[in-house]
């Protein structure tokens, strides 16, 4: 009897086992054959000491001017995911990171991903950034970095490139973690061609504003450059074509 519940469980551990393996290789396969076509974008594989600042859900009249101020400060680039919703609230901060030599992408309108209303949601962010700035954003964001084949299909209509993070470059200060925390988790990853994950809005995001300046002195002590996301694809692209 002891035997018989002794393979019971045997069986049961290894059939999970099975179940979990398979989904992994699932998982990373899809991701896989969207970067290898080039569906969407996580990060470049280069030894050129280059970084990608990217901060989602602002603008915010509070927490994006005081990035925007250490950015200047240290002579860095950024890529904001802007909200329509937060664009049309605070269209001199939209002017003031175009001025100052930053990129702006699409997050959707109001950081809704209802597969229905996805493509309106672009459309909606697009047409309110052109209006803003006379150009149009080329990269989407998609909330919570969801990505399958029908957004990279919506993101294409809409004249968007699906641009996500490294994947050990999340600071996670989302989830309410002090500054050097932040700050330890972009230190510590850090690797040429990585695409980091911020917030400049969405709560409170004072911690974010006290990391920044320690990540960009290591950045700068260590002879990284802080690069735009379009030109960290530009660069991508040129390494695989040699």
């Amino acid at each position: 009897m002891k035997k018989k519940i002794f393979y019971a469980i045997s069986y049961l551990l290894l059939t999970s086992c099975a179940f979990l393996f398979i989904q992994e290789q699932i998982y990373a396969k899809d991701r896989f054959d969207f970067e290898k076509d080039g569906d969407i974008f996580w990060d470049a594989k280069t030894e050129e000491k280059v970084i990608a600042l990217t901060f989602d859900d602002g603008p915010h009249s509070k927490y994006t001017p005081a990035i925007l101020n250490i950015l200047a400060e240290y002579e860095a680039a950024a890529t904001f995911f802007v909200l329509g919703a937060h664009a049309e609230k605070f269209p001199d901060i939209i002017h003031r990171q175009v001025m100052e030599g930053h990129e702006l992408g699409n997050h959707t309108y109001d950081h809704t991903m209802k597969l229905s209303r996805l493509s309106q949601e672009m459309k909606e962010t697009s047409d309110i950034l052109y209006a803003i700035t006379g150009n149009r954003p080329k990269l989407f964001r998609p909330v919570g970095g969801s990505y399958n084949d029908a957004i990279v299909k919506k993101a294409r209509e809409n004249q968007l490139h699906v641009a996500l993070w490294s994947w050990d470059q999340d600071t996670k200060d989302w989830d309410g973690v002090d500054y050097k925390t932040i700050a330890d988790n972009v230190i510590s990853n850090i690797s040429p061609g990585d695409v980091v994950l911020f917030h400049d809005a969405g709560g409170k995001r004072e911690q974010t504003v006290k990391a920044l300046p320690l990540i960009l002195d290591y950045l700068a002590e260590n002879q990284y450059k802080t690069i735009t996301v379009s030109e960290m694809m530009e660069m991508d692209e040129k390494l695989k074509e040699n």
